[in-house]
């Protein structure tokens, strides 16, 4: 039977990798503040050269043959990295296929892919009862879009983190296929590796086309 996700192990499966990182990351700082460089300020990070380094196709997920068969596919962004998922963690109507990870990209997140069964639900629908299956959600803002043909429904909203202890945004996009609803998903540690990946997310929605 499937496990259901929301705001649950999932999370914290990643919870003890990301604190690992988190060490590394405050280790390197102490070590740049020595030297007198210091971190580079969150503006030089989401330079518009960054962001169009980010939004580099390094490939595509979805056709059969690829990392993750899905019933669309899409652009993934250069050095993210796909892979299947086998386990069955369902959030409202669809259940986990495929996780895109952003650390060899140089930040901490995902671009999770969930599928759901055949249906009569709308994408809006989809994405609703998606958002609604997970815990400590605030301000969701939904919107419709059009890729590749397909009509969709894209919402961000607030987290809050338990483990984190701070609420943190988070996006996702919802489309129905003749084989499915898909909803892809973008997390992040926190809001602003959020917004570090948001191009990563719109390169995903924008080529977004069935398979």
């Amino acid at each position: 039977m499937p496990v259901r996700a929301g705001n649950s192990w999932l999370r914290m499966a990643h919870a003890a990798l990301l604190a690992s990182v988190l060490t590394g990351c405050s280790e390197a700082a102490e070590e740049d503040d020595s030297t007198g460089s210091g971190r580079p300020s969150a503006g030089a990070e989401t330079s518009a050269a960054r962001d169009e380094k980010a939004v580099r196709s390094g490939g595509s997920v979805g056709a059969a043959g690829s990392a993750c068969e899905l019933p669309v596919t899409f652009d993934t962004a250069k050095s993210w990295k796909a892979e299947a998922v086998q386990a069955p963690l369902e959030q409202g109507p669809v259940t986990l296929a495929c996780e895109i990870d952003a650390k060899p990209a140089g930040n901490i997140g995902f671009l999770r892919v969930w599928a759901g069964e055949p249906g009569d639900a709308d994408a809006r629908t989809v994405l609703k009862a998606f958002v609604a299956a997970e815990d400590g959600v605030s301000g969701e803002k939904f919107s419709a879009f059009t890729a590749g043909g397909l009509s969709g429904v894209k919402v961000e909203y607030l987290y809050a983190s338990e483990l984190l202890e701070e609420t943190k945004k988070e996006s996702a996009f919802a489309v129905t296929t003749a084989d499915g609803p898909v909803v892809v998903h973008l997390g992040g540690l926190d809001t602003e590796e959020h917004e570090e990946m948001l191009p990563a997310y719109e390169l995903a929605r924008r080529t977004l086309r069935t398979s």
